[in-house]
């Protein structure tokens, strides 16, 4: 009889096949949702009854417009709003027009008939919709060759030019997926010398973390630093671009002692480290040295994305515990509830987590490249099927910028972190429902007693507003929130002078009515510029009145010698 922990091996084993030939994601969650929403389908004659209704419809619509004599309205006033793909002139050429009208109509059915259906599971219905969707986008007449007018006029009038710079760009990516060079453009943005170049000094390190402390540029700074806890899932540069936008030289430029996190990029030997671990060894250390070095009883922290989740956690456990060296807490793009997490938490399921967990095993860690693939798929027209046409079939290779090449800078996940993450916050919601523990008890976002400034940015896709909105069900403290346009990156590397920003912001005082997101949206009126600024103001209006001298990075008689120039080592990993 073959041992039970060789039975065990062999099915991680074979879950791990699976999992790599499928990219990752399970294929039996999508399986279920088919057979739910067919299942129901089947048995519901109204709705079927309303399909056919609506594919004819459809059909009359295409019909009539296809006769001769008619003046045909552009392809683009059919699609949704922010799909670009029929928006060029060459797409009212027959028949492109016709076959593009065509494709949004089925879209339009495939919306229909992936909602509403008496009896399925709201979750089947979304999986369902959202894996549908995937391969309309990906069948789009935009993305072949002979049914693209505007690859093929580019084509003709370069006379074939345009095909030979795709190739080669195509050639080019393929070096990338080898692992045989960097992205173009991407030599242009060195860490250290382009980007992350804002002074300062390594003041202590830790097995996941450097603690960064940058140099002082006004003579007398404000009491109470600022910790930065950026994600791990990326580089913390984000933050800390080229100097025109970096959030930190800015801070700094304030009046600001600012710490930054630095994560390492874990190995296989960090296979076994704990989400905890980083609360410990990343969050809780930067707070530590903040205080000691510049002699401050309490910090200002702020969180970005996952770090923002983890600050979270780090602050509720240090209410719960009394220590209040906290003076507020600024969660950038963060989620606390993960039940409202958009289409990415489609992709979570106890099926899919243990696949994933099984292939993760085997090397010790999640590769970068599959995590930002799961974000790609969300926003597939813009990120994938657009960029393929541009870059490979119209010839026109982007310009690489600061955001698009930290993009490419990609980090590992340790296996046990990240199967902890998934499994407790975006599958159970631990955090939001009490279960979630720290030092062997449960946390609670309500202890947190610090003001609390909160962002979200309009056009997210992986820490959607309303669900980032959601922490005032959670916190009891002032919550003042801001919404500003853009996505989850570009929202927030916002510079006063960047043109085109606005950003709505308001505060909800402690025991105040709650108000609903839609809501707030309506009553507040966007105000011109960057979301920087009203930031700045109040973390000034929270801090100590009191201006000290600046001091140099570090302080060796308190045990936080420097330990070389910023950006650090971790950072290159």
């Amino acid at each position: 009889m073959r041992p039970a922990s060789q039975e065990r091996a062999l099915d991680q084993q074979a879950h791990a096949l699976i999992a790599r030939l499928c990219g990752g994601l399970s294929p039996f969650p999508l399986a279920f949702a088919w057979a739910d929403w067919a299942a129901h389908l089947a048995i519901s004659p109204g709705r079927q009854f309303k399909l056919a209704e609506h594919a004819i419809g459809e059909a009359q619509k295409l019909w009539a417009d296809a006769l001769p004599g008619r003046d045909r309205a552009p392809p683009c006033l059919a699609a949704l709003d922010g799909d670009r793909r029929f928006m060029d002139e060459a797409w009212m050429l027959w028949p492109y027009c016709q076959l593009a009208k065509a494709h949004l109509a089925i879209e339009r059915w495939w919306g229909e008939a992936s909602r509403d259906v008496h009896g399925a599971r709201p979750e089947s219905l979304a999986l369902v919709g959202f894996v549908g969707r995937q391969l309309l986008d990906l069948a789009a007449p935009s993305n072949a060759l002979i049914t693209n007018p505007e690859a093929i006029l580019r084509a003709l009038n370069t006379k074939g030019q345009s095909l030979h710079e795709g190739f080669r760009h195509w050639l080019e990516d393929l070096d990338v997926l080898a692992g045989k060079s960097r992205p173009a453009g991407t030599g242009e943005f060195v860490v250290g010398e382009a980007v992350a170049t804002t002074p300062g000094k390594i003041v202590a390190r830790t097995s996941l973390a450097e603690i960064i402390q940058y140099t002082a540029t006004t003579e007398r700074v404000h009491a109470e630093p600022i910790v930065i806890v950026p994600a791990w899932i990326m580089k913390y540069y984000i933050l800390d671009l080229r100097p025109e936008n970096s959030l930190v030289k800015h801070l700094v430029g304030q009046g600001f002692t600012v710490f930054m996190v630095s994560w390492k990029n874990p190995t296989e030997a960090e296979r076994d480290v704990a989400f905890d671990e980083y609360r410990t060894a990343g969050a809780m250390a930067a707070i530590e040295a903040a205080c000691a070095i510049t002699g401050a009883r309490r910090v200002h922290a702020v969180g970005y994305c996952l770090g923002g989740t983890l600050l979270a956690i780090t602050a509720a456990a240090m209410a719960r515990d009394g220590d209040d060296r906290l003076r507020s807490l600024t969660l950038l793009a963060s989620l606390a509830d993960f039940h409202e997490a958009g289409e990415l938490r489609l992709f979570i399921s106890d099926s899919q987590l243990a696949l994933l967990e099984d292939m993760m095993n085997e090397r010790g860690y999640l590769e970068g490249p599959r995590m930002m693939g799961s974000f790609n798929l969300l926003r597939a027209n813009d990120l994938i099927w657009s960029r393929m046409v541009r870059e490979y079939m119209m010839g026109e290779r982007r310009r690489m910028v600061d955001v698009a090449a930290w993009s490419q800078d990609a980090t590992r996940m340790p296996a046990r972190m990240h199967a902890e993450y998934l499994r407790s916050l975006y599958l159970n919601n631990d955090l939001m429902e009490g279960r979630f523990e720290v030092a062997g008890s449960p946390v609670a976002l309500q202890d947190i007693e610090a003001p609390v400034f909160v962002l979200g940015t309009e056009w997210d896709h992986i820490a959607p507003w309303r669900a980032v909105y959601k922490i005032h069900l959670s916190i009891e403290a002032d919550v003042t929130f801001a919404l500003t346009n853009g996505g989850h990156n570009q929202g927030v590397v916002s510079p006063p002078e960047t043109p085109g920003r606005h950003h709505r912001i308001a505060t909800k005082p402690a025991g105040a009515r709650y108000i609903d997101p839609d809501a707030w949206f309506a009553m507040h009126e966007p105000e011109e510029g960057s979301w920087w600024t009203g930031w700045f103001n109040w973390l000034k209006a929270h801090s100590s009145a009191e201006m000290r001298p600046s001091v140099e990075p570090g302080a060796p008689h308190k045990g936080y010698p420097t330990l070389g120039d910023a950006p650090g080592d971790y950072v290159k990993g």
